[in-house]
Order: C-alpha cells, then structure tokens, then sequence
C-alpha cells in the first residue's frame, strides 16, 4: 500500500499544474478544480491501470471529464431556456400566493412522512407513476392508492388553512 502511496503522490506532484491548466484551458477556472480533482480520483483507483508514463492517461481521464462537464452545462442551458420560455403564471396577488404557500406547508406537515413523500416524487420531482413506484419499491397500483390516499388527506388538511377568513360588517376578520 506504501508503495502505491508512494508512487501516485510522485503522480500528483508531478503533473497536477499540468492537468490543471488543461483543464483551465477548456473549461475556464471556475469548473476545473472539480475535473481535476476528479481526475485525479480516478487515477487513484485505477492505480494499477496508470501507465508508469502517466501524463498522456491523465490527460486521457481529465478529456473525458471535460467532455461530461460540457454535456451536463449544455443539458443546464437548455433547461434554462424551456423553463425561460414557458409561459409565466398569470399575475395574481402576491400575498394570496404567499397565504397559499404557506398553507400548503402547513397541511404537508401534518401529514405523514409517507404522504409526503408520495407527493414530492409526483408533484416536485417530476416522476410518472410508474417512475415513483420504482423509487419506493411497490407495484404502480399500490403506488396510485397510496397517491390518492396521500392527495385526498392533503386536501382535507390544507382546505381549512385555504378558506377564506370572514369579514364582518365593519370590515374586520372574525
């Protein structure tokens, strides 16, 4: 082990400016400590895989790690540009959205760790049905009771906190 040791600090001391400014070159200073860091990983735990001429593999690692690095900041742009492109939300009053949210975190918190958690993979993460009851390791119909169970005691719990407060005659909540 020492002398594995041994032999990737000799690594690391000898090329990481290389790999460093590489990496800068491509990516800009801002993403590289990651891609480098984890080039280096790599390098790690394939030691035995390392060449003993080392540069030309690390290279190798840190291209294809900048490679991923740019497909993910393509896929972050072209998120931004769907959501920035879908029709915003009619204008509403803020202070009913804010009453709403809160509202709505108030009945998820008095439900169960289960129901809310049923709801999130649906209604916050975004998953299908089918997607959700992977996650949570039960059949899709066990899933979809589950889910309308979770929705119906989400209902109950948050109409109370929805309704409008009563105004009386002289203009004052009661």
């Amino acid at each position: 082990m020492s002398d594995d040791r041994a032999r990737f600090e000799a690594m690391f001391r000898g090329h990481y400016d290389a790999i460093v400014r590489y990496v800068v070159r491509r990516l800009g200073r801002s993403a590289a400590g990651d891609v480098v860091s984890e080039t280096f990983l790599i390098a790690w735990r394939r030691l035995d895989d390392v060449p003993e001429n080392a540069l030309p593999w690390l290279y190798a690692t840190a291209r294809n790690l900048i490679a991923n690095e740019i497909r993910r900041q393509q896929r972050d742009l072209a998120l931004d540009r769907r959501l920035s492109a879908q029709p915003g939300a009619p204008a509403t009053d803020l202070g009913e959205l804010v009453a709403e949210r809160l509202a709505v975190t108030s009945a998820l918190q008095h439900l169960s760790e289960r129901d809310r958690e049923v709801l999130r993979l649906v209604h916050w993460e975004g998953l299908a049905v089918a997607d959700a009851a992977k996650v949570l390791g039960c059949t899709q119909s066990a899933f979809k009771v589950r889910l309308h169970r979770a929705r119906r005691r989400l209902a109950g719990t948050a109409a109370p906190l929805l309704a409008e407060p009563e105004v009386n005659e002289l203009g004052a909540l009661s």
